[in-house]
């Protein structure tokens, strides 16, 4: 999939600040894609872009259109058709991460066609895949994991990705998610394809390049999580990763959604994604830890992140809050 930029984000009616955490992420990372916002009466976040309409951010360079929310279902509501259909007569493609499909109304397919622009269903678009075939192939590739889903993997990469070229490596993010291939412009939405193509789909979003090439990879899941261990398993043979970078949560007591379901010990968790990723790359090595500390103080996040430093003998930070610059530095070291 690749998304023509630059952007118009579309905020609707939300109240929420979480709820716009699709246009959050590419204004925070991808700034220069955003040509400006739009809302509806009654939306209470605002990005701090100037507010414009369809035809306006068409006369500005604009290309897609971007439905930069989530809501409860993922359908798209009813009074958000007048304002799609303006962008698309405005001569703007559209791009939505919902679970409901752009495709799937008959009246946007039509106006699509008819004003020659297209529809993007992130979540749902896939190439034509081919299985895994674990075959070893050139360039440097970096892969998030995690303890648990929702630690941070997408900030992570997108923070490493910016990291390495300020210390001047070739890095370039590759996104496995919705949110990740709306800041990327470019990418495949790993929890959407069938089971036996995610290692695939892995090997296609990061396919051979220059040796000093890095590819970071958006991770998904949790090779502990009872949901998603497959999608991670799939993506850790696929991704033939030289090296991981384990995300978490501190002081998380259970898997996520899973009060059930203790969370795993950070050891028994590095332990079997290395074990794992050697199917395809027995050289791969643990480069460095990235923890949310958000929930904690300052000195006493400061002190666990010691711990883990000294535990594993990898850099370990709070990438939000502290800077991923020693993990960076660490994979400039180790090839240098």
């Amino acid at each position: 999939m690749q998304i023509p930029q630059p952007y118009l984000l579309f905020l609707g009616d939300v109240t929420d600040p979480l709820s716009a955490k699709t246009a959050r992420g590419i204004h925070a990372w991808r700034p220069e894609t955003c040509v400006g916002q739009m809302h509806l009466e009654g939306c209470q976040v605002s990005l701090g872009l100037p507010e414009l309409t369809p035809a306006q951010a068409k006369d500005q360079g604009a290309k897609t259109f971007v439905l930069g929310t989530a809501n409860a279902g993922g359908y798209i509501p009813e009074h958000w058709m007048t304002v799609i259909k303006d962008a698309i007569e405005a001569g703007l493609n559209i791009a939505s991460g919902l679970h409901q499909k752009l495709v799937d109304v008959p009246e946007l397919v039509a106006l699509a066609k008819q004003h020659d622009v297209a529809l993007f269903d992130v979540r749902h678009h896939q190439p034509a895949l081919k299985v895994g075939s674990g075959l070893p192939r050139s360039g440097k590739r970096v892969l998030t994991v995690g303890t648990d889903c929702a630690v941070g993997k997408m900030y992570t990469s997108l923070a490493l990705e910016a990291a390495m070229q300020k210390l001047g490596m070739k890095a370039e993010f590759r996104a496995t998610g919705q949110t990740g291939i709306l800041v990327a412009g470019a990418g495949i939405p790993i929890d959407a394809v069938v089971s036996d193509f995610i290692s695939g789909a892995a090997e296609w979003i990061s396919p051979a390049n220059d040796a000093d090439h890095w590819d970071v990879i958006e991770g998904q899941g949790s090779l502990f999580h009872p949901s998603y261990a497959g999608v991670s398993l799939g993506l850790l043979h696929g991704s033939q990763p030289d090296y991981l970078v384990m995300c978490h949560e501190m002081g998380r007591p259970h898997t996520r959604h899973l009060p059930h379901h203790p969370l795993v010990e950070m050891e028994d968790c590095v332990y079997l994604n290395l074990y794992n990723a050697r199917l395809t790359n027995p050289n791969v090595q643990l480069a460095g830890i990235s923890v949310n500390t958000s929930n904690y103080p300052e000195e006493e996040a400061k002190a666990y992140l010691a711990e883990l430093t000294e535990k594993f003998q990898v850099p370990a930070t709070d990438s939000v809050r502290f800077g991923i610059d020693a993990i960076a530095e660490f994979l400039l070291h180790q090839v240098n």
